[in-house]
């Protein structure tokens, strides 16, 4: 609440707007824990029209916990391909197994105990907190952050560790007891449609009239950014080794962004060494196995949240040496038509599209 000890005016035309023009939403139409957390998890760093269809395929696939929890990582990871940030579905498949083991299947109702499972940080326990059990817990996410920079016309960094406290308290400040969950809902909504980072519509916005960015002609100017950092780019050559007419295919370790998901083996070109000699070093590196590069199938350019890579891939004939997983945790020869039913990178896309399109080399 203000020091006052009322609730800032702004929240009571917020409700009222939210109650008129809330968007239909497939994981607001239901109350079932499972559900909201599913629905919270993807849509971590992801927008809302990328995570319709991937949300629904999930919850017909995975209806329960239970269910979760018995299906192999593999299949969770083939299901969530495409959507990013695959730390998500890793814990995702973590935490179901958790909650089997210990909490019957249940998720846990406290601010507490959510943060206790893989992947559930301090906005997505208060999210699944007050939508799914009626918790009066606040949330702050992008959205928020921007509408709340704006209403009290913050001039801190929003990333910083004092702004963040001092949003924290004024979101916790602002919610009506037992509405927790539509008033947050309420405040990720206006920061998604109305209070846009940049043209935001200003005459649409239900809270206009409390608004003191916009009283001082400075909505632009707020929040403040930090300058933006020139991304990082990679150079990756990766080997699609033949034999048999069947190219091999490795596992990531299940650490990092892409962990558990399949490649095909390589990784980062040396400054001192060509994209040729670098396929070679690195699948006998990967999979111990000797190869002779050949020509150049495909290049492919793809950017990630902090970096870009240039990827190179070479079609490679198996030369000698037995496979190993040594720079990974499995490997297969897969035939071309079977390599849809691994999950991929993104960047991976485009290549088995070549490979599908055009056969690789023959065994000599």
């Amino acid at each position: 609440m203000s020091a006052s000890g009322k609730r800032p005016a702004w929240v009571r035309p917020l409700m009222a707007w939210y109650a008129r023009t809330a968007r239909d939403l497939p994981w607001r139409r239901t109350r079932d824990p499972y559900a909201i957390w599913v629905a919270e998890i993807m849509l971590q760093q992801t927008q809302v029209e990328t995570v319709k269809p991937y949300y629904t395929r999930f919850i017909e696939r995975f209806g329960s916990v239970e269910v979760l929890a018995r299906a192999r990582l593999d299949t969770v990871l083939k299901l969530w391909e495409g959507l990013g940030y695959y730390a998500r579905a890793r814990h995702l498949h973590a935490a179901a197994r958790h909650l089997c083991r210990h909490h019957a299947g249940r998720l846990p109702d406290t601010i507490e105990a959510l943060r206790s499972l893989p992947g559930v940080g301090r906005y997505t326990a208060g999210a699944i907190a007050s939508i799914a059990f009626g918790r009066d817990e606040p949330v702050l996410d992008g959205n928020v952050m921007r509408v709340l920079c704006r209403l009290y016309a913050i001039e801190q960094d929003p990333k910083s560790a004092d702004c963040q406290e001092r949003l924290w308290a004024l979101a916790a400040a602002a919610l009506p007891p037992g509405c927790a969950g539509t008033f947050n809902q309420a405040m990720m909504d206006l920061g998604a449609r109305t209070c846009l980072p940049r043209r935001p519509l200003c005459p649409d916005c239900p809270v206009r009239r409390h608004c003191r960015a916009l009283a001082e002609s400075r909505v632009d100017q707020l929040p403040v950014r930090r300058a933006a950092r020139p991304l990082p780019r990679h150079i990756i050559a990766v080997g699609i080794v033949w034999k048999d007419g069947r190219v091999l295919i490795d596992r990531r370790r299940p650490e990092g962004m892409l962990g558990g998901l399949w490649e095909f083996p390589g990784g980062k070109k040396r400054p001192d060494e060509t994209l040729q000699e670098a396929v070679a070093r690195e699948v006998y590196e990967e999979v111990r196995i000797r190869v002779e590069v050949g020509r150049k199938r495909i290049t492919v350019d793809h950017a990630y949240s902090h970096f870009r890579i240039r990827l190179y891939a070479y079609d490679c004939r198996y030369v000698s040496g037995r496979v190993r997983p040594c720079g990974c945790t499995a490997t297969r020869w897969v035939r071309p038509d079977r390599l849809g039913t691994y999950a991929f990178p993104g960047a991976n896309q485009r290549i088995i599209e070549s490979i599908l399109t055009e056969p690789g080399p023959r065994d000599t």
